[in-house]
């Protein structure tokens, strides 16, 4: 034993399963456990399962002692949640705890889909051949079993369940095949200290209003709760005050160290959730039996008295003695254990030497593929999208191994994209016809209250409109124009796309950007959702799971920062965690940037992207020219089908409705919008100019082409690059026109520290540019309102101060250089 921990929990299940009271001796072990619908059989595969996750938690430990293990979380006292795993189907999709150890082991042997032994141990070791992360980051997932990998670390990955779950009905409401059947549940676990943070109580909140508003979003919520979070303690009564009676959320408790109640909580909550397509909150009473994480002692901030007690709890000495009293030998209890133990120490010594990733590149091939002919090609499309390729689908599993569910009859709901009338059968306000009695020991029932007309996800009739005049037009549009006519012809052509967010669907966006779309398309395919930035991308993360290539909309630059995890720690991750088995493609449409006339204010001129640049594999576009925005549209549509990348798009504000360029009414701003692409990472250059290069993006190209104007006006002659992607930078095109005038200008309207141009000037220094060289930005500030913002925005008289400068600077005077 590495510590006294371990020979503390091994005494007492051997004493405690030697100790049991032993029932009459098992004959026939397919026989129903008195009262209950398992037998005895069933019941030992499920201590098997948790025996197999405490032995490789010990395996962890002594593989990270000896310093050939590198990350360890044990599972051990949470192992109750086999029973979800007993009760589920193996296609229904999971998103389970750091802790579910036992819910894998379970789910993987009933999916035929690998060796949990060795596979989690892999991932302990960080070995290139673990087949879940390919030894990136020790993470419970599964292809074939359904388990999609996340860590759990913050419950960032609820929004996404939820997503998920919204996705599996909007599929088959579009008649779309997904990889999971139709009438999947979405098991999403977490802890009771993930349940206090906000992406866990704001996807809880957005489940419960998909419910109000009668969306059906067949999600059960698993919280395994140990009663201490890192160090601190969640007061016992905390889970069920926050979720017992929430309104619209079906809560079931049971205590997870007691495995035939659990059992039975789990089929009540799994059935109740796949008949009813409504949220359920099941929650599992648990222990912890050793530290949070790591090296973490917990010794050091609980009581001893508090440890003893929850080693009496433990769930595996609990099913063994379970097992004992129904007949069981303790011998043979105790036998499989230290079998089982064995197998995983002898899988331990054997994966302790497996070759790791060997450098960089193969550590990031996963993060960020890129195949820009495919790409070309499918921005280039005019055909729709054939029918979804067969491998999509998840693997038949075999018989379950405690119970199949009995089919629930199909749920009737009215259609949700047409106005709410009061007909949906009974009325809200009858529980019984909403939720069938479980039985005199379930909780009570609370009815759901009444909802109204609004229903957002899902906000107007499903119809198709005659063809739209607008979606063929090609006359010279404004950039929001250009948004505009790219998604109406993306969206007739691909029916797997989502256009959603807040205020895309009725209104048509703040600034029009998606006006008539759902008009054109419906509300099933262009939809309002609530007011949360991280539901807004948590349903883009799920939709993508089901299927779908969703084009969420931020309505501000600055509320992304509030969910920005969404994007760093889920979907930019997704790949990385999953050795690119998973993907979740999307296209972020963010309005973006300052300059907005008469509405001014931070938050709705933010100009700070430093917090996206710097995420792996994320492409940033930012656009400027409406004939660009279009054809970058296309590509970064194109990327996320192609290869599962997830874009931002940047939309700058106060160009979308900009006509003109060097003087009023001389619409140089406008452009026919194409049919063509703009691949990933090239800039484009405005003018030939030998004396100077401009290097800006966004707002800063206009402003830029009117100074370069001016410049001419005095002899100097400038040529303006648009950047257009802000990641990855165009650093060929950037360094090829740097070099062609050996004078660089970076305008950059974002701010001085962590903005655009220092990593614009790092590439030209890094590519071996030896150049004057010099940058203007924005000021290291919020955005003020009023005049007090031209203070603090780049302006067009500080880009050309600062080109005469550098032009001084190097020729000693304001002019051009001569030879």
């Amino acid at each position: 034993m590495t510590d006294d921990r371990e020979a503390m929990l091994d005494l007492f299940f051997r004493n405690a399963v030697k100790g049991a009271v032993s029932g009459t001796r098992v004959t026939d072990v397919d026989a129903a456990v008195a009262g209950r619908p398992w037998t005895t059989g069933q019941l030992w595969e499920l201590y098997e399962a948790q025996a197999t996750s405490r032995h490789l938690d010990l395996a962890a430990r002594r593989l990270t002692a000896a310093g050939s293990g590198y990350y360890s979380i044990s599972s051990a006292g949470g192992e109750g949640d086999v029973a979800v795993a007993a009760v589920s189907r193996v296609t229904d999709p999971a998103l389970p705890h750091y802790r579910s150890g036992a819910f894998y082991v379970e789910r993987v042997r009933r999916a035929g889909s690998g060796d949990p032994v060795r596979d989690l141990l892999l991932g302990v070791v960080a070995a290139a051949a673990d087949p879940i992360s390919g030894g990136r980051h020790k993470v419970i997932g599964d292809r074939a079993a359904a388990i999609v990998p996340t860590t759990s670390t913050i419950a960032s990955h609820l929004p996404r369940a939820l997503g998920l779950a919204f996705g599996l009905d909007r599929a088959a409401r579009l008649g779309r095949a997904t990889g999971w059947p139709p009438d999947s549940v979405v098991l999403c676990g977490f802890g009771d200290g993930g349940a206090n943070h906000s992406t866990a109580t704001g996807a809880i909140n957005a489940a419960i209003n998909a419910a109000h508003r009668r969306i059906p979003v067949p999600v059960l919520f698993i919280c395994l709760d140990n009663g201490i979070g890192l160090s601190v303690p969640t007061p016992r009564d905390w889970i069920a005050a926050a979720y017992a009676s929430r309104p619209g959320l079906r809560y079931f408790f049971a205590d997870g160290c007691d495995l035939l109640p659990t059992l039975d909580a789990a089929a009540a909550a799994m059935d109740w959730v796949r008949g009813q397509r409504r949220p359920a909150f099941l929650h599992l009473r648990t222990v912890r039996l050793f530290g949070h994480a790591g090296s973490d002692v917990d010794s050091a901030y609980r009581r001893r008295s508090d440890i003893a007690d929850d080693v009496a709890r433990d769930p595996l000495t609990a099913t063994g003695t379970l097992l004992v009293r129904l007949g069981v030998s303790a011998d043979e209890v105790i036998d499989a254990y230290d079998r089982i133990g064995d197998r995983v120490a002898a899988t331990a010594a054997e994966v302790v030497d497996a070759a790791k990733l060997r450098d960089r590149t193969e550590v990031s091939a996963v993060i960020a593929p890129l195949h820009p002919d495919r790409i070309e090609r499918d921005a280039a499309r005019q055909t729709p999208l054939p029918a979804p390729p067969a491998p999509q689908r998840i693997t038949a599993p075999p018989a379950p191994a405690v119970r199949t569910p009995a089919p629930a009859a199909a749920p009737t709901y009215p259609d949700f994209a047409a106005p709410f009338d009061g007909s949906f059968g009974a009325r809200p306000d009858s529980p019984a016809s909403w939720w069938p009695a479980l039985g005199a020991t379930e909780p009570a029932i609370v009815a759901m209250p009444e909802s109204g007309p609004e229903v957002a996800f899902d906000s107007a009739p499903v119809y198709h409109a005659p063809a739209d005049p607008e979606a063929a037009d090609d006359t010279p549009a404004t950039l929001a124009q250009a948004v505009n006519r790219t998604l109406r012809q993306l969206l007739d052509r691909d029916d797997d796309l989502l256009v959603f967010g807040e205020d895309v669907g009725r209104k048509g966006g703040v600034y029009g950007v998606t006006k008539g779309l759902q008009r054109t398309f419906g509300g099933r395919r262009v939809f309002d959702t609530p007011l949360d930035e991280q539901t807004v991308l948590g349903v883009a993360l799920g939709t993508g799971l089901a299927g779908f290539l969703p084009i969420p909309e931020i309505q501000y630059l600055a509320y992304v920062h509030n969910a920005l995890d969404q994007i760093r720690g889920e979907a930019a991750t997704m790949s990385f965690f999953s050795a690119g088995q998973f993907r979740n493609p999307m296209v972020v449409r963010i309005a973006a940037y300052a300059y907005q006339k008469g509405f001014g204010g931070h938050f709705h001129n933010d100009n700070s992207v430093a917090a996206l640049r710097d995420i792996p594999g994320l492409i940033v576009a930012s656009p400027s020219r409406p004939e660009d925005a279009a054809a970058m549209l296309r590509t970064c549509v194109g990327a996320a089908r192609v290869d599962g990348r997830v874009s931002v798009f940047l939309e700058p504000i106060a160009l979308y409705h900009t006509q003109d360029l060097y003087a009023s009414g001389d619409r140089e701003w406008l452009s026919p919008t194409g049919t063509g692409h703009v691949p990933v990472g090239r800039a484009r250059c405005h003018g030939d100019g030998s004396d100077l290069t401009i290097v800006t993006f966004a707002n800063g190209v206009p402003m830029s082409l009117r100074v370069a104007q001016r410049l001419a006006r005095q002899g100097i002659r400038a040529r303006v690059l648009d950047l257009r992607w802000l990641a990855p930078l165009p650093v060929e095109d950037l360094l090829v026109h740097a070099h062609a005038t050996g004078r660089v200008l970076v305008a950059d309207e974002t701010r001085r520290s962590g903005g655009v141009s220092e990593a614009v000037v790092t590439a030209l220094v890094d590519g071996g540019y030896r150049g004057a060289l010099s940058r203007v930005t924005s000021a290291d500030s919020f955005g003020p309102l009023g005049p007090a913002s031209a203070t603090v925005w780049l302006s067009e008289d500080e880009i050309e101060s600062a080109a005469i400068q550098l032009m001084w600077d190097v020729t000693g005077s304001g002019g051009p250089s001569r030879p």
